[in-house]
C-alpha cells in the first residue's frame, strides 16, 4: 500500500534520468491524481530538487527555493543568498552542482507559480535554450494540476516552452482494475462499489477502509463532514474557481441528470450564452467531459452532452449537497438511510454502465481483436444504449448494462434487441450484442448463441 502501479510512468522518468541529455518533461493532471508522489517516488530514487509552488509573491517564492535548494544540494550558503529573479535564482542553484549524475528540477503546481511570476516559462525557456540544453545534466520536471493551463502555456504552440520537452506525463486517474488493488479484502461487487464513489483517485482509495462496509465508509468518510473527504469538492472548487455559486448549480444540475446546454440554462437560470465558459473551466480541471452519441459518423454540435467525469464529485453533488440540512439535523448515519441508501443501488447502475464501458478496451486485447476502435454510447430520441464499441474491421459491438437483480433475461434479450433494431449504423457494420450483468448466473439460459454475457467478475479478470 504504500506506493501502487504507475510502473510505465516511473519508467518514462528513470529512461530520462539516465539518458546521456538533458531531459524537459512536464507532468500534469487534475488535482488528486498522484502527481506529486509519483515525483517524491522518482527524486527518492535520484538526486533531486523538489519545490511546490503556492498561491504567493513571486519573491517571497524564490527565496523558498532557494532554501529548498540549499537542502536538496547540501549547499547550506543557499538560503541566504538574495536574489532579484527566477533568472539568478535557477542558474545560481544548477552551478552548484558538481556530482556526475544529473540534477533533477521538479517544479510542482507550476500554474501558481508562473501566475505570480509572468516571466517564468520565457526564463526557463532561456535557461533551457542557452544553459541546460549544453550541459547534458539537467531533468527539468514542471507539474501543474490545472490541465487546461498546462496544455496552453507549457506545451501549446503559444507558450515560450513549446517544442522543448523530450517527453510528457499526462497522468490519469487509475483504471478501475488497478484501483482494486487498494481493497484487496473487498469482493469484486465491493471494488467496483468503491471506485463508483472515488474513481481512480489514490488519495480517495485510501481513505476507504477495507475492514468496513462501503456503506460504513459512505457515513464516516463522505456524509461526516469532519473527516478526510467530507467537504473535499468544496475546498477543490473553492481552490481554483470564482463565483462558485454558479458552478454549484451546474454541477448540481449535471449530477441529477441535466446534460444538455439548454436543460442546463433551464435549471440554473445561467444564460444558455454563458454556459460555455463555466463548462469549459470544469473541463479545463478534468472535472467534466463532453459527449457524443456514438455510430462512427462525425458527430453534430447540437447533440453534446456534458458529463461529470468524477465520481466523488458526481456522489457529492447528488447526495450530499442537497442534503446538508438534513445531515445538519439528524447527522450521517440516519441521512444515508432515509435519503441515500433508497437510491444507492440505482445510483451505481449509472456507474456501472460506465465501468462496463471502460472493461471494453481489456475485453477487445482478450479476445485478440487488435484494430482501432472506440468506444461510448448511443442516444436519440427514441432509445438509449448503454454501450457501443465501433471496431475498424466491419464491426460495431452493443451492449446493455444491468447492475440490479434480472428478473428474466429473455426480457433483458428483448429489450436489447429492440434498441439494436433502433442504432442507425450508417456503416453498416455488423453488429454483436452484449448484456453485462453484476452477476451472469447462467449464461446460455436463453437459448441465443448471438448474445454474449458478462459478468462483473468477467470484466476483472
Amino acid at each position: 500500500m504504500d506506493f501502487i502501479g504507475r510502473k510505465v510512468e516511473l519508467d518514462v522518468l528513470e529512461r530520462a534520468f539516465r539518458s546521456p541529455h538533458s531531459e524537459f518533461i512536464p507532468v500534469y493532471g487534475r488535482r488528486r491524481v498522484g502527481k506529486t508522489e509519483l515525483i517524491l517516488k522518482f527524486i527518492r530514487r535520484t538526486n533531486g530538487l523538489y519545490f511546490l509552488g503556492k498561491q504567493a509573491f513571486g519573491k517571497l517564492q524564490i527565496q523558498d527555493f532557494l532554501r529548498a535548494a540549499a537542502t536538496a544540494l547540501s549547499e547550506p550558503l543557499l538560503a541566504e543568498v538574495q536574489v532579484a529573479d527566477w533568472k539568478s535564482a535557477l542558474l545560481l542553484v544548477t552551478q552548484r552542482w558538481k556530482r556526475k549524475s544529473k540534477l533533477v528540477i521538479a517544479l510542482d503546481e507550476f500554474q501558481w507559480m508562473a501566475d505570480a511570476s509572468r516571466e517564468l516559462p520565457s526564463v526557463l525557456q532561456e535557461c533551457w535554450d542557452q544553459h541546460w540544453k549544453k550541459t547534458n545534466k539537467i531533468v527539468l520536471i514542471l507539474s501543474g494540476s490545472y490541465i487546461g493551463f498546462m496544455e496552453r502555456e507549457v506545451l501549446g504552440n503559444k507558450s515560450p516552452l513549446f517544442g522543448r520537452r523530450t517527453a510528457q506525463i499526462f497522468l490519469k486517474p487509475f483504471g478501475y482494475r488497478e484501483a482494486a488493488l487498494f481493497h484487496p479484502r473487498y469482493g469484486r461487487v465491493d471494488q467496483a462499489k468503491a471506485y463508483f464513489l472515488c474513481g481512480g483517485l489514490p488519495l480517495y482509495l485510501r481513505y476507504f477502509d477495507g475492514r468496513q462496509s462501503i456503506d460504513r465508509n459512505i457515513v464516516t468518510c463522505l456524509l461526516d463532514e469532519y473527516s478526510a473527504l467530507g467537504r473535499e469538492p468544496d475546498f477543490l472548487l473553492r481552490e481554483e474557481l470564482r463565483d462558485v455559486a454558479n458552478y454549484y448549480a451546474i454541477l448540481m444540475s449535471l449530477a441529477n441528470g441535466h446534460s444538455s446546454v439548454g436543460d442546463l440554462a433551464r435549471q440554473t437560470s445561467i444564460p444558455e450564452r454563458s454556459l460555455p465558459y463555466y463548462l469549459n473551466q470544469l473541463i479545463d480541471l478534468g472535472y467534466l467531459a463532453r459527449r457524443y452519441p456514438l455510430t462512427g459518423r462525425k458527430p453534430m454540435t447540437r447533440h453534446v452532452r456534458f458529463e461529470l467525469d468524477d465520481p466523488l464529485l458526481r456522489f457529492w453533488f447528488r447526495f450530499i449537497y442537497p442534503n446538508k440540512s438534513l445531515l445538519a439535523q439528524v447527522g450521517p448515519q440516519a441521512a444515508f438511510q432515509q435519503r441515500i441508501a433508497p437510491e444507492l443501488e440505482s445510483y451505481f447502475g449509472t456507474c456501472f454502465e460506465r465501468l462496463c464501458r471502460e472493461a471494453m478496451p481489456y475485453w477487445y486485447e482478450r479476445e485478440g481483436i487488435s484494430t482501432s476502435f472506440e468506444v461510448g454510447q448511443y442516444w436519440d430520441k427514441s432509445t438509449q444504449i448503454d454501450l457501443v464499441g465501433i471496431r475498424n474491421d466491419g464491426w460495431i459491438d452493443l451492449g446493455e448494462c444491468k447492475w440490479g437483480g434480472v428478473a428474466s433475461k429473455k426480457r433483458v434479450q428483448l429489450e436489447l434487441k429492440q434498441r439494436v433494431e433502433l442504432f442507425p449504423n450508417p456503416t453498416h457494420a455488423t453488429l454483436a450484442r452484449h448484456v453485462f450483468l453484476k452477476s451472469a448466473g447462467r449464461k446460455n439460459e436463453t437459448g441465443d448463441p448471438s448474445i454474449q454475457w458478462h459478468s462483473l467478475d468477467d470484466l476483472y479478470a
